[in-house]
């Protein structure tokens, strides 16, 4: 009985994935530059603990109206000794800029499924401001009614959750802190914070830190994947990314 307390109190506090696509900036400006750092890892972002990436089947931007990928622009690294990925992007206009992928289904032996988490995230370059709400055509997709650049810590975000193009009632969504700042938490309850969204799958949440905040709905897919003779479930993440500044 202890024996089985105990793995159910493991399994109950198990860190979340996420798949993360983070820049170096979320806001371009004149004296930046034009050109973007693009950052792709499979992590769990609050204790920075790596797992192996493999190539996505998908990497791009979205960009007036279109998708256009650049997967075969993206470079191997190591980092920690696990497998990620990057991009440089050259930006050529002003605009809102949707950097995006579509990672490769990892299989998850302990869930006995696999997951595949279609991530973004969203830079104004120049002073756009226009087409930051924009869906870019995702199966699996959070759409910001919050502008999703320029947030300082301590906003409220609110964002929507599309599924096959339509709102998920009652999404759950995991956030998590991507924590290069050595933070720790009270315990492991407060690693990932939940809220859940409504009934047009809006949800809200508090950023209290400065930094990159992830988001994840996660939701059952409508397919599944054949592995050893045997159709596994799919796990389906809309995860989006956003970065908050304190004041100077």
């Amino acid at each position: 009985m202890k024996v089985l307390l105990s793995i159910l109190f493991l399994a109950s506090f198990a860190f979340a994935h996420f798949q993360s696509v983070i820049v170096d900036k979320s806001v371009l400006e004149q004296k930046d530059g034009n050109e973007i750092a693009i950052s792709y890892e499979f992590t769990h972002p609050f204790e920075q603990e790596l797992m192996n990436m493999d190539k996505p089947q998908d990497a791009g931007v979205f960009l007036e109206g279109k998708k256009v990928s650049f997967l075969n622009s993206l470079k191997p690294a190591k980092k920690d000794s696990k497998s990620v990925w990057s991009a440089k992007y050259t930006v050529k206009q002003p605009g809102v800029y949707q950097f995006y992928v579509d990672p490769a289904p990892y299989f998850e032996p302990a869930e006995d499924k696999f997951i595949r988490h279609q991530t973004k995230t969203i830079i104004d370059a120049f002073g756009s401001g226009e087409g930051w709400d924009e869906p870019i055509g995702l199966k699996a997709e959070i759409i910001p009614l919050s502008r999703p650049y320029s947030l300082y810590a301590g906003n409220i975000f609110s964002a929507q959750v599309l599924y096959k193009g339509k709102p998920v009632p009652n999404a759950e969504i995991e956030i998590e802190f991507y924590n290069t700042k050595g933070l720790k938490a009270p315990n492991d309850a407060y690693i990932t914070q939940v809220v859940k969204a409504d009934g047009n799958g809006v949800f809200h949440a508090a950023l209290p830190f400065a930094g990159w905040w992830g988001f994840a709905a996660l939701i059952d897919d409508d397919e599944s994947i054949k592995k050893d003779g045997k159709a596994y479930p799919v796990e389906l993440g809309a995860v989006l990314w956003l970065k908050t500044e304190s004041v100077k």
